[in-house]
């Protein structure tokens, strides 16, 4: 089953990520409809089937003590696979630029999801289309760094 992560230009961000992560950090958008360069964080989450390693690129924002990201997976109709890793094992290995932490991610909801996601969709108009059609309420993430 391909994945978001079979498509090129993300193929292409991955590789970026894990060879020149400053470079990677900011991410021109409007390959994807934004509004230019943003700031992207490589999160690696555990496969639930595979139990291997998956990296996907994602627009992040700092949010207290940590990162906020949205499942939105463009505005489909079921969550990303990111999400769902996420959902059965919650930590994960962030990089943000040249830093790389493990973290611990949640699901945030009511005032706080609306707080996040409006900055979010600040940052990424987009966002607010892809709730539109998506069908479900696209998860907002918050990744808390640990250890």
């Amino acid at each position: 089953m391909p994945t978001f992560a079979d498509v090129p230009w993300i193929a292409e961000h991955i590789k970026l990520y894990q060879t020149d992560p400053e470079k990677a950090h900011m991410w021109d958008s409007s390959v994807a409809g934004g509004p230019g360069p943003l700031p992207t964080l490589l999160l690696t989450t555990i496969g639930r089937k595979s139990g291997k390693p998956r990296p996907i690129p994602l627009i992040y924002q700092e949010v207290e003590a940590g990162y906020s990201v949205i499942a939105s997976k463009g505005g489909m109709p079921s969550h990303p696979l990111w999400y769902e890793n996420l959902l059965v094992t919650p930590d994960c290995r962030l990089q943000v630029g040249a830093q790389s932490l493990l973290a611990r991610a949640r699901t945030v909801e009511g005032e706080e999801r609306e707080k996040i996601w409006r900055h979010m969709a600040e940052l990424y108009p987009p966002y607010d289309d892809y709730q539109a059609r998506a069908g479900r309420t696209i998860p907002v993430v918050f990744l808390e760094p640990i250890g």
